[in-house]
């Protein structure tokens, strides 16, 4: 990633887990010295994929996550693993750091959530910081190979597969800007993708706004860091979505689903920390100039 507001000089990247079927983890979290054996091993594969990131601080949390927990506006994960490294005690130059839990249990800005555990994609947190010239070069390095051949080596991959009690299929390495495109992928699969360029918004451009207004989807506005859900009355979203001429008992499955739509796009928001809030919209008004 290159710097910006959005990206300072910082890599910003994870360790991907795809599991085999029914796996689940026996830790969600690892012990310090098993955190700091597995962050060597991941310092050692990102050199092979660029040089220079060995010069830089290799950081990672000895836990696993869904990708709704890091791909949130801000990057809170990524930037509590930022703000501990910095204060992390060491030698000048290059060093690897690992956070692991203590009594199975780490701070809660980087506990994985219980609700959001048991996925088929598990994601280890890890930033690189340094000089900001090497970032740069090292994170336009990691756009460029990790989503094509970022595999991660055999022997961290089978340390990460022991040391949580999973079954692994593939680990492989993606930056932020590879996984917000893996998700993208997955949730046009999943019949989503009319959400994706609102949350890719509130990810990459959080101060611009954006509309989803395609029905028979509800209507959303991100705007202001939140996203603004127009509620209809039946009659409202009848006169919106339904065909005059449809019976009473297809209007009411109609509108059913569609409320049932609503409730699935905002969980699915707020799952990935995007705030959302509801306007009733009047009859005889724009919904769009409730939502605005």
């Amino acid at each position: 990633m290159t710097q910006s507001a959005l990206n300072p000089p910082v890599v910003r990247a994870a360790l991907a887990l795809e599991l085999a079927p029914g796996s689940s983890a026996r830790h969600a979290a690892l012990a310090q010295h098993e955190a700091g054996a597995l962050a060597t091993l991941i310092a050692r594969d990102l050199a092979g994929f660029a040089a220079d990131a060995a010069q830089l601080d290799l950081a990672l949390v000895g836990a696993h996550y869904d990708p709704v927990e890091l791909l949130r506006p801000g990057w809170p994960l990524h930037r509590e693993l930022e703000r501990l490294s910095a204060r992390a005690p060491g030698d000048a130059g290059a060093r690897v750091i690992a956070f692991g839990a203590h009594r199975d249990r780490l701070p809660d800005a980087l506990a994985p959530a219980q609700e959001h555990a048991g996925g088929p994609l598990r994601l280890l947190p890890l930033v690189l910081t340094g000089d900001a010239a090497t970032v740069a070069g090292v994170g336009a390095q990691f756009e460029q190979a990790l989503m094509e051949r970022g595999m991660a080596g055999a022997e961290t991959a089978l340390r990460a597969q022991d040391a949580f009690g999973l079954r692994v299929e593939h680990a492989r390495y993606l930056t932020l800007h590879d996984l917000c495109a893996m998700t993208a992928l997955q949730y046009e699969h999943a019949g989503l993708a009319a959400l994706w360029p609102l949350l890719e918004t509130a990810l990459l451009a959080p101060d611009e706004d954006a509309w989803l207004d395609a029905p028979p989807e509800p209507l959303l506005h991100y705007v202001a860091g939140e996203v603004r859900i127009a509620l209809f009355s039946p009659d409202g979203w009848r006169a919106r979505h339904a065909a005059a001429d449809e019976d009473e008992a297809r209007l009411e499955r109609g509108f059913a689903r569609f409320e049932a739509r609503q409730r699935q796009l905002a969980t699915l928001l707020q799952a990935h920390g995007v705030p959302v809030t509801y306007s009733h919209c009047r009859s005889r008004v724009d919904p769009h100039d409730e939502l605005a």
